[in-house]
């Protein structure tokens, strides 16, 4: 199983940009991919997920500016982030797995990771 992140940038505070995830050698509508992001000197920390069901969901810090949606024919996770602040700036990573309906938001629970994508947002 391999997972390919792109999309990452900079942009201006407020702005919006799109992160894809290619999944390959795991069809995704079956299994739970998410977005955990790393802060310099910071733990991971969960961002969104979508599971087997298509259902999603969000950190706290990110609900109502971050959308997680999946193409099944492309095999691809996307996280598309709105009025973005200075404090979203990470590496947003993906990875999948298979966690209970509660250890969605461990990033243990999770088999396989893409390489991560930088984003920085600048005030």
């Amino acid at each position: 199983v391999q997972l390919q992140a792109s999309g990452g940038g900079l942009v201006q505070a407020g702005g919006s940009l799109r992160l894809s995830c290619v999944v390959s050698g795991r069809t995704i509508s079956q299994y739970t991919v998410a977005w955990f992001r790393q802060a310099p000197q910071k733990e991971r920390e969960f961002a969104a997920a979508i599971r087997k069901g298509g259902f999603t969901y969000y950190a706290d810090s990110v609900t109502g500016r971050f959308v997680i949606s999946r193409d099944n024919a492309k095999n691809t996770v996307y996280l598309e982030m709105n009025s973005l602040k200075p404090e979203d700036t990470a590496v947003y990573y993906c990875a999948t797995g298979n966690p209970i309906l509660s250890a969605t938001r461990d990033s243990s629970i999770y088999s396989y990771w893409g390489q991560g994508t930088q984003v920085t947002v600048s005030s």
